[in-house]
């Protein structure tokens, strides 16, 4: 049995669909989960655009502008979906090991 694309997100396409609740170019994008992550989670310039044509072609994103090479992309109804699923499978996982290892959320 195949598996389901996009079930789950890795961190780079979850901080790239994030990126794109603003309408953004691929340079901003990479500056962009540079900074929110503070370095922690590095996107590749060819991974982000091999990323961006498969969001594209699943109707996940959308491209907004052509200038030349340069593309703007924005997120679409399905894609903040999905970015919504993921967040709450997070948030999911978070309260288990809460559960378990009976820590709390620091103020």
């Amino acid at each position: 049995m195949a598996r389901e694309k996009f079930k789950t997100l890795t961190e780079q396409m979850f901080y790239i669909l994030l990126c794109l609740t603003e309408e953004r170019r691929g340079v901003d994008i990479l500056e962009l989960v540079r900074s929110l992550t503070g370095g922690r989670v590095n996107v590749g310039s060819g991974t982000l655009y091999d990323l961006l044509e498969h969001f594209v072609s699943e109707g996940m994103i959308c491209q907004t502008r052509v200038e030349g090479r340069r593309r703007s992309y924005l997120i679409t109804e399905k894609g903040r979906a999905m970015l919504d699923r993921e967040y709450e499978r997070l948030m999911a996982q978070a309260s288990d090991y809460r559960q378990i290892l009976g820590k709390e959320d620091k103020p």
